[in-house]
């Protein structure tokens, strides 16, 4: 099962403060957007995303469709083709995807020590082009 571009999603309490620690740490910022509370930062291939007041947890993200730089894969797995196999696969979910729709959509799975995970598609797979 290919998930596609990883990162962490972290649930912050202070957008700033968290931009400016991981800024320290060598990321620099590659999306999101302030007044939507949230950024995307990289270094090297490393992805980690901050949200204030998005999650309410840290989440694992995966991004079936996206290469780390956030381009689309000409080949992947749409998320709700994943969804199915990781029901049938007896996958405890927070949230489904309604699998009639196509294009973008998401997907929250839990571990079981409860973790959410995040799968997180942001273009359409090739068939639905």
């Amino acid at each position: 099962m290919e998930l596609g571009c990883f990162s962490i999603s972290l649930a912050v309490s202070d957008l700033a403060a968290s931009r400016a620690f991981y800024e320290m740490l060598g990321f620099t910022v590659f999306a999101g957007d302030v007044d939507s509370n949230y950024l995307i930062l990289k270094n090297g291939t490393t992805n980690i995303g901050l949200f204030q007041g998005m999650f309410e947890r840290n989440t694992l993200t995966f991004n079936p469709g996206w290469t780390h730089d956030a381009k689309p894969l000409d080949t992947f797995e749409d998320v709700r083709a994943l969804q199915r196999r990781l029901r049938e696969a007896g996958a405890t979910f927070s949230l489904q995807a309604d699998e009639s729709s196509t294009g973008p959509a998401h997907v929250v799975v839990i571990d079981p020590d409860g973790n959410p995970i995040l799968l997180d598609q942001h273009v359409p797979a090739p068939s639905q082009e």
